[in-house]
């Protein structure tokens, strides 16, 4: 009885010191952002999902949540915030649309098929409800911290895509073409080196 406590014991406290590693260079990555030459430049492509999305096919849904969460809460402390929480909130919540499909599609049968259509899964729903958070929640926001019409946003779409007239377009032609890249991106990198570190992950 007291060995199998100890293991139960032994195998939480790994997977805590995984998550708070995983955390960590995920929100480091946070720091690394590029413009993609389809979206205005205040959309900014990062790879932190990467490590959140291994820990995730590792560990399983709940622990990728945790890295979703733990990552933005060290990136709100070390950047401070300008929307009250409420950006961070819904990257949160986006992030999680991305790895929680993925996530359960792959855990329900761990195989290089499964792990594909989980991350095809995961990025359609990025795309999905990336776009309803900006469309509802971030743009609006933003708009209203910085003291700037939606207008200016949509104009800066504009100059790169003259399709882009509103806002409804904005996340038609921009935020949800972004989303998408942005999926299968993670999803191609996770994918080649996942192998490489599984091993490391499951110690």
């Amino acid at each position: 009885m007291k060995n199998e406590i100890y293991v139960k014991e032994r195998s939480y406290t790994k997977t805590i010191a995984k998550i708070g590693v995983l955390s960590a260079v995920a929100s480091v990555l946070m720091l690394f952002e590029f413009p993609l030459w389809f979206a205005p430049n205040f959309y900014q492509l990062d790879f932190s999902e990467v490590p959140v999305l291994l820990g995730t096919f590792a560990m399983g849904p709940i622990a990728g949540i945790a890295i979703e969460f733990v990552k933005i809460l060290i990136n709100f402390v070390l950047n401070g915030t300008v929307t009250g929480g409420i950006g961070e909130l819904a990257n949160f919540a986006v992030g999680c649309a991305f790895i929680i499909p993925a996530g359960y599609i792959y855990k329900h049968k761990k195989s290089y098929k499964t792990a594909i259509i989980g991350l095809i899964a995961g990025s359609i729903s990025l795309s999905i409800i990336g776009s309803l958070m900006n469309y509802f929640v971030l743009l609006p926001v933003y708009a209203r911290v910085f003291g700037a019409p939606l207008q200016a946003f949509i104009d800066m779409g504009n100059l790169l895509n003259p399709a882009i007239t509103d806002l409804k377009t904005l996340v038609m032609y921009a935020v949800a073409p972004f989303n998408l890249f942005k999926g299968v991106v993670i999803s191609s990198i996770t994918i080649l080196i996942y192998k490489r570190v599984s091993p490391i992950l499951h110690r």
